[in-house]
């Protein structure tokens, strides 16, 4: 299996089962446990589930965003409950094209040097390809040994992000919508609006019309008119809490744009200190 950021429905299901690592990702703010009741009426057969909130957040930190990140033990551990080996490829898939909570998955795991790759087009896909459905429960695994780490180089906490904002040193791609991103509305968070000197890109713009990323090259010619000269590694991604933005990301590596990276507090915790600046409209 290569390395790619991306994986189609018939690719994964011709994979030997030892070689990879199957994980559900679908995810509903609105409702937390849906995705997992539907994990459990139909699935990915083999796959596991992970809990945004519970297997992908420490939702027990202050003042770091709706969905802080959980701590290198923690995230171990959940590789240990999942009977993931060394080696074994990981690949995450969801319902929300990749942005509930595939990418993010897929970003956690790269920032620890797991390879991971995303299904493409998500469970809507597996099913159009008249792929089978498993049910119930996950299978008991045994668990296994596992200690990572998290590179930390890769991830961009607020006091550097104002840093790099007073040097004029990276790129902020916002990756919530247009409305939210001017702050014309604001459904989730205390304040509406963006961080200065940030621009658009709307997750949703990844995908086509069938919910699948476009093409490499598509994608490419677009992030490139965005980062206007600006290498990729220039680049940092932000959302509402982190999650979303993972998608950009991910779609900036399809591409071959390598490198960036992502404001893990994003809106969320920039604005729990008041004191913060804040931009309204395009």
């Amino acid at each position: 299996m290569t390395d790619a950021a991306l994986i189609d429905a018939r690719t994964l299901s011709a994979l030997p089962r030892d070689e990879v690592r199957v994980v559900d990702c679908r995810f509903e703010l609105a409702d937390p446990v849906k995705g997992e009741r539907e994990f459990r009426q139909a699935h990915i057969p083999g796959a596991v589930y992970a809990s945004l909130d519970r297997d992908l957040s420490d939702l027990s930190k202050e003042n770091l965003g709706r969905h802080p990140l959980p701590d290198d033990t923690a995230f171990s551990r959940t590789l240990s409950r999942w009977g993931w080996t060394p080696g074994q490829r990981i690949v995450a898939y969801d319902d929300a094209g990749g942005a509930m909570a595939a990418a993010r998955l897929w970003w956690l795991l790269r920032i620890c040097g797991i390879g991971a790759s995303v299904l493409d087009g998500g469970w809507r896909a597996w099913l159009e390809a008249g792929l089978p459905a498993g049910q119930g429960e996950a299978t008991e695994r045994a668990a296994t040994r596992v200690e990572v780490r998290f590179d930390p180089a890769q991830v961009v906490y607020c006091d550097e992000l104002e840093r790099l904002r007073a040097q004029g040193a990276m790129l902020l791609l916002d990756a919530r919508g247009a409305a939210r991103y001017r702050g014309e509305l604001e459904p989730i968070d205390p304040v509406a609006g963006h961080v200065p000197g940030a621009r658009n890109r709307p997750f949703n713009d990844n995908l086509d019309a069938k919910g699948r990323f476009k093409s490499s090259s598509l994608l490419r010619d677009e992030f490139m008119a965005l980062l206007a000269q600006r290498p990729p590694d220039e680049v940092v991604h932000m959302c509402g809490s982190g999650v979303t933005a993972a998608h950009n990301l991910l779609a900036m590596e399809a591409a071959g744009l390598h490198g960036s990276r992502l404001f893990a507090p994003s809106w969320s915790g920039y604005v729990s200190d008041p004191t913060r600046p804040v931009a309204t409209g395009e």
